[in-house]
């Protein structure tokens, strides 16, 4: 049977789709290191405040939620100290993303990100018919080739760095949001593992937006919640493009309950940031480079820059790390980091004790 002619757009038939990393189906037989997943489980309270609802799911589930997030954007605005109409709450960070891309961009704008960086942002771009450019990395991890003063709709900044783990300085991204002419999107999906962030920067730059998940830190990647502070303007233009009712009954109860257990969320971020500096100081005491992470995983390279080799390696013994195989990023593995138990079984594979 020969293929139907379908009046796709043209970019859309071109282009290829984002490739997320590995879901095995049996992944309790895994040790998963290679979607920067939480190893811990949310706080007891997200588990708790579900439960009510569901008690009540006669009365409740039948309903539609809150179309405003309103309880989700007011603790989010108390926590970061800003009034809650320069809060949105999404449907995962990448709802954010693709949404501020259409609220700024006309098919043939360019758009721009780092290379190496967050793969999807390219996907994105090509979806809404704009133009993506990418600024590669030099040797120090600086920006080689930013211009004096860039022109495009968008540029997306990643901090800390997926994959490779690292900060940009708040003086790079104050200087960036004086130089973009356009919109600075710092996405800090990895931000509380860091040292710092941007997120009071915002009320200095009004081109300045700051996005967050609740995937990595808190633990909620199956619920899919994300959150952007910014200007109020922009907050009204992204409400404007988003889906009306984009945050089910239950995400909103658990991201509520998230955002109230702040004492929860830092033992846990602290726990892996200290799993983090152990696991790197073992790596780097066997002759590996680690580039000195700030996230919830680490890029690092065998002696032998094969990364292709450790990843099938532990791949054998039941062990998922995420390899990436262009010119700039094959030479090593990103792990993300598990339980202490779980980053000794990879130490173990590798040799390293």
């Amino acid at each position: 049977m020969s293929e139907p002619k379908l009046p796709l757009r043209s970019n859309i038939a071109a282009m290829a789709g984002y490739v997320p990393g590995m879901q095995p189906p049996n992944a309790h037989e895994w040790i998963k290191l290679n979607t920067n997943e939480n190893p811990y489980p949310p706080s007891p309270q997200v588990a708790k405040a579900i439960s009510a609802e569901l008690e009540n799911a006669g009365a409740n589930l039948r309903f539609y939620p809150d179309a405003g997030s309103v309880r989700a954007r007011a603790l989010a605005a108390e926590l970061y100290g800003y009034p809650p109409e320069w809060v949105i709450m999404a449907n995962g960070s990448d709802e954010l993303l693709n949404n501020l891309i259409r609220a700024f961009a006309d098919p043939g704008d360019e758009v721009a990100f780092v290379e190496p960086s967050y793969t999807y942002y390219s996907t994105l771009v090509e979806i809404q018919g704009a133009t993506p450019r990418s600024f590669r990395l030099d040797s120090n991890l600086d920006l080689a080739d930013f211009p004096t003063y860039y022109n495009g709709k968008i540029f997306f900044l990643t901090s800390p760095n997926a994959p490779l783990g690292f900060s940009f300085s708040r003086a790079t991204i104050a200087d960036l949001a004086t130089r973009c002419s356009g919109m600075l999107i710092v996405d800090e999906a990895y931000a509380d593992f860091a040292a710092t962030n941007a997120m009071d920067m915002v009320r200095e730059y009004p081109n300045l937006v700051v996005t967050r998940t609740f995937s990595k830190s808190y633990a909620l990647a199956g619920m899919r919640l994300g959150l952007a502070v910014a200007h109020p303007q922009v907050i009204a233009a992204l409400d404007k493009i988003r889906d009306h009712y984009h945050l089910d009954r239950l995400a909103l109860i658990a991201a509520e309950a998230a955002l109230q257990d702040q004492a929860w969320l830092r033992h846990h971020t602290e726990l892996i940031c200290a799993t983090r500096a152990t696991f790197t100081a073992a790596l780097e005491g066997s002759g590996y480079h680690v580039i000195p992470s700030q996230a919830n995983f680490v890029f690092a390279s065998a002696p032998d820059g094969d990364g292709e080799r450790i990843y099938s390696l532990l791949q054998q013994h039941k062990i998922l790390v995420r390899y990436f195989s262009a010119p700039n990023l094959r030479h090593g593995v990103r792990i993300s980091i598990g339980t202490q138990e779980q980053m000794t079984a990879v130490l173990k594979v590798l040799g390293i004790k």
